[in-house]
Formats: structure tokens, sequence, C-alpha cells
């Protein structure tokens, strides 16, 4: 039985790869899983069917015989330990690769997604002004950190794992901000992801589904 994802019928950054749903793709990709996908539109995400797969009505899920799984850290965990090439051999690097999934969304997106929170929403806000420099001051701290750890490698620790995978996921969120450009390393650093065959796949699929609802 092949699994099958929920992705966005039309989603709000048009195909750019910025859901999280991109994640899932990308390391269904990595692993050579073949994957079917159900889009959803808004209204659908918020229907009982929809929420006996994920309780508040969002995307990601994933659904494998009679698992059903929802949140895109725990999908991408989920896929990189029952297949070869995401997850390290060696237990401690495999520990240490884990780290880095928790650490992407747990440590560097919070302040990510309250920038796009204030852009998106608070923009007529009167604070909005205040806010916005606050916030992308937290951003650059996290980035500045990751930055300095990265150094001259071309991933976090070692090989590409899961912990790339899911902190270029959380990075990309940022390619309109122009934050990212004041780290040329962590700019490279996603690029190079980008690069990689399996992206590319994933991204692919992204935009026919965009294309595909805006000519709908």
């Amino acid at each position: 039985m092949i699994l099958t994802i929920t992705a966005f019928e039309r989603s709000p950054d048009g195909g750019r790869g910025q859901a999280r749903d991109m994640r899932v793709r990308w390391a269904l990709e990595e692993v050579g899983q073949p994957y079917d996908v159900r889009l959803v539109s808004f209204a659908a995400m918020k229907e009982p069917a929809h929420r006996a797969l994920h309780p508040f009505g969002q995307i990601p899920t994933y659904e494998e015989g009679d698992l059903a799984l929802f949140e895109s850290g725990a999908i991408v965990f989920h896929i990189a330990e029952r297949h070869a090439g995401l997850l390290p051999e060696n237990a401690n690097a495999r520990a240490r690769a884990i780290t880095w999934m928790f650490a992407a969304l747990s440590t560097v997106e919070p302040p990510i997604l309250e920038r796009e929170s204030a852009v998106l929403l608070e923009g007529d806000a009167p604070w909005q002004a205040e806010r916005l420099p606050i916030v992308e001051d937290r951003i650059r701290k996290r980035l500045s950190d990751l930055s300095r750890h990265l150094g001259d490698a071309d991933w976090l620790d070692g090989a590409f794992s899961a912990g790339d995978l899911v902190m270029v996921g959380v990075l990309r969120r940022l390619n309109r901000s122009g934050l990212l450009d004041e780290f040329p390393n962590l700019a490279a650093y996603v690029a190079r992801a980008e690069a990689r065959p399996a992206f590319k796949r994933a991204i692919a699929a992204q935009l026919a589904v965009a294309a595909a609802a805006s000519s709908g």
C-alpha cells in the first residue's frame, strides 16, 4: 500500500515550498519512498474527517495502513527511522541528527514564525513598526549562533541528515526577508540543500500543484 500525505489544495505560498508538507515530500524523495498526495482545501481541513487525522485542522498528515501521523517534524522523524538515508548508523551521530531536528523546530523556527505573524497579520497594527525590528533581532541571534556552528562545513554534523532537511526547511521561510543574506554561509547551506535531486523533485511537485490551482 502506497502511503498518503496531505497538502494544501491552494498553498498560501504559491507553491514556493514553504508549507510544511514540503519537508515531508522532501524526506520521502530522499529515501526513495513512493507516496500519494491528497490535496485539501482550507474548508476541508476543518471538517471532522480531516480533524480525525490532524486534531488541529492543519497539514501535513501521513497515512500508511492503520497508522496516521501529524506534525511535519514527527512525520520526517518516522520516515527517517524507517528508511535508510536520513539518519546515520552510528548511534551518537544519529542522536545528534535528531537533536538538530528538535533545534530547528524548537529554537530556530519560533522567532521566524513570530516574524511572519507580524508581517502578515499585524501590518496595520500601531505597534508593528516597533515590534518587527525586535523580532528580527531575535532571528539574527539564532542565525548568528547557527552560522558560528556551521562555519565552512557543508552540513551541520558530517553527512546530510534529517537534521539538515528540517533546518533548511525552516530557514527557507526567510527567503524573501533578506535576513538569510546577512549570513553567507547559511545562504550557501540552503542553496546546497536546494541543489539536491530529492529537493528538486519535491519542489517540482509543489509547483505543479500551484500551477494547476492557478489555472483551475
